[in-house]
């Protein structure tokens, strides 16, 4: 006899309330790394140069990434929360964690880059369901055109 198990449907409402849940609180993670180092970027860049002083990494490049770290969490971070680029502000979260994820490598920090493996699913996640994207400002702009 046939033991054919009937598959398992999920309901676009459900995947369309998942991925907005998912985008909104991944979002405010990646806001808040961001906003919390504002008032003291100076020194976050300073512990920066400091931790690769010891890597073959030209300090001058360690500067310009950490400058650039907190504005890109910051302003993808909240664009992420609230729908508006949201296909944009995955792809530059994503793309900051390319070399965050090559400066703990070379720092032999494991358990870290173990971290941002799980943001870089998290923003797969995002970027494959871009199309679950429908409770969004994007969603509303689409509508009005």
């Amino acid at each position: 006899m046939n033991n054919i198990e009937t598959p398992i449907f999920l309901k676009r409402k459900d995947l369309t309330l998942a991925y907005t849940l998912l985008r909104i609180v991944f979002g405010i993670n990646f806001f808040v790394h961001g906003l919390v180092r504002v008032n003291n970027m100076g020194g976050f860049i300073q512990s920066m140069v400091e931790r690769f002083q010891d890597i073959a990494v030209p300090s001058f490049v360690i500067l310009v990434f950490a400058a650039l770290i907190t504005p890109v969490e910051l302003i993808s971070g909240f664009l992420i929360i609230i729908g508006l680029q949201t296909r944009n502000a995955i792809i530059a979260g994503f793309l900051l964690m390319m070399p965050l994820m090559f400066g703990v490598c070379l720092l032999q920090q494991w358990d870290t880059a173990s971290s941002q493996l799980i943001y870089c699913l998290v923003f797969f996640i995002l970027l494959a369901g871009c199309s679950l994207n429908t409770l969004s400002i994007d969603q509303v702009i689409r509508n009005r055109k």
